[in-house]
């Protein structure tokens, strides 16, 4: 079953996400909903606040033609897709930085560059409830970001420049004006 998408302007995008203390049956049904939402709006990732749910953890899932750097090397050759990430934090990051395009699923039509470090250390556990850690590079670094982001209420507005925030305002109001109206 696909979720609703909470859009910009829905409250439970800014909550800080709630660690989750038994990875049991009803987390794997809301992880497999999330990755049914997330591929049916053809999404790379998905954090539980955006299905208007607050437990701390997102889904991604990077195609390996995507997974590739400039040469067309694939950047995380290791790591089996997709992914579900419950009580996830960032270890250790490298000073490397990596300005790029993102969009969201909460903004719909709407992309911005960002500014992300280029490899992050993860720590997380899985679907299983197994304990793992997770050394990502490129876009599935970028991912987790985001996705991270949105678990302590940041959103894609906050990481825009002040040059892109004010050119999109007009978009960004009406949005934010017709997810109010709808809820």
């Amino acid at each position: 079953m696909s979720l609703p998408i909470c859009t910009y302007g829905n409250p439970v995008l800014r909550k800080k996400a709630v660690e989750v203390s038994d990875v049991n049956d009803e987390i794997r049904e809301l992880a497999r909903e999330m990755f049914v939402t997330m591929h049916t709006e053809c999404g790379l990732g998905l954090a539980a606040e955006q299905v208007g749910r607050t437990e701390r953890m997102f889904v991604i899932h990077i195609p390996p033609d995507s997974d590739i750097d400039e040469e067309g090397v694939c950047e995380n050759p290791e790591v089996e897709m997709p992914l579900v990430f419950i009580n996830p934090k960032i270890t250790g990051h490298t000073d490397d930085v990596q300005v790029g395009p993102e969009g969201c699923l909460s903004f719909p039509d709407i992309f911005a560059n960002v500014e992300r470090w280029y490899e992050v250390d993860a720590e997380y556990i899985d679907k299983n409830g197994t304990p793992q850690t997770l050394h990502a590079k490129g876009l599935l670094a970028r991912a987790i970001q985001h996705e991270l982001d949105h678990l302590d209420g940041i959103l894609l507005v906050d990481r825009m420049s002040h040059v892109k925030r004010v050119a999109l305002s007009g978009k960004l109001k009406r949005l934010s004006r017709k997810t109010k109206l709808a809820l």
